[in-house]
């Protein structure tokens, strides 16, 4: 063999193991951070004005993609209270029956109601807490001065469970836009 063969096979087994790294990484992304039911979350998503890679987080945080899960009352891939999907579906004015459970509807209906809580609160890190938390709470949270400077913003958090949801939604949102920006 020539040296220049062997310099040839060497460069293409650093390129071939580089290009299984790349595929690896690009495996292992898609299998920590899913992405399903993307047509429904790019539709209500845009409808509601709110960044697609932001709902992907929520519903990773809230169900990992799993249409029928359940965690105490609430339920479905951004998982609703039967009284949220509720409010929001009388506040969007649909009439009739409706399905919260069904993975469309649960994102519309979702979608809504963070839009709002963005609305309501003008900051998404609150709207997330409240999105967790309650809306009460947070509203208890915003007047008490040892969680809140402005009454906008939340300095500190005094549920656990709400303050690892608003980091980890964060945290899942970061990697949707990072996700994003390589595909």
């Amino acid at each position: 063999m020539s040296k220049l063969f062997k310099v040839f096979l060497a460069v293409l087994a650093v390129v071939i193991a580089i290009l299984g790294a790349m595929g690896g990484y690009e495996t292992s992304r898609r299998i920590k951070y899913p992405v399903a039911y993307s047509d429904f979350i790019i539709k209500y998503s845009a409808k509601n004005n709110l960044d697609p890679c932001l709902v992907m987080a929520v519903v990773k945080a809230e169900s990992n993609f799993i249409p029928e899960a359940h965690s105490g009352f609430a339920g479905g891939l951004m998982q609703l209270t039967e009284e949220t999907a509720e409010w929001t579906a009388n506040d969007m004015g649909l009439k009739g029956d409706y399905d919260y459970m069904d993975p469309e509807t649960n994102i519309m209906l979702g979608c809504r109601y963070l839009k709002h809580l963005i609305d309501v609160y003008g900051n998404t890190d609150t709207a997330l807490a409240a999105y967790n938390g309650g809306m009460g709470n947070v509203a208890e949270w915003l007047q008490d001065s040892q969680y809140s400077d402005d009454g906008v913003t939340l300095k500190y958090i005094p549920f656990a469970e709400t303050r690892h949801y608003v980091e980890r939604v964060n945290n899942n949102w970061e990697n949707y836009r990072a996700a994003d920006s390589v595909d």
